[in-house]
């Protein structure tokens, strides 16, 4: 199998359902680490680092928003997402 025909498979796996939900839950994991920021940032009162933190924050939840919005062009049959 040809490099090629394999970053084209995983371009359609990453279009797929399974892909996004994957892609989901990997940028829900790294809210986990921003929180973990915040709270190290707020603990040693260092206000760049809290700003580091609430940006990277904002990034993850913009990623899950664009996730989500793709997930929804799918038409997606999830009873949780409406």
């Amino acid at each position: 199998m040809s490099a090629l025909s394999k970053a084209k498979g995983f371009k359609d796996f990453k279009a797929s359902k399974s892909g996004l939900y994957l892609s989901m839950a990997t940028s829900a994991f790294g809210m986990f680490g921003a929180v973990k920021q915040i709270k190290k940032a707020r603990s040693e009162n260092d206000t760049l680092r809290l700003v580091d933190a609430v940006v990277t924050g904002a990034a993850v939840v913009t990623n899950l928003a664009i996730l989500y919005r793709e997930l929804k062009r799918l038409g997606d049959d999830d009873v949780l997402l409406g």
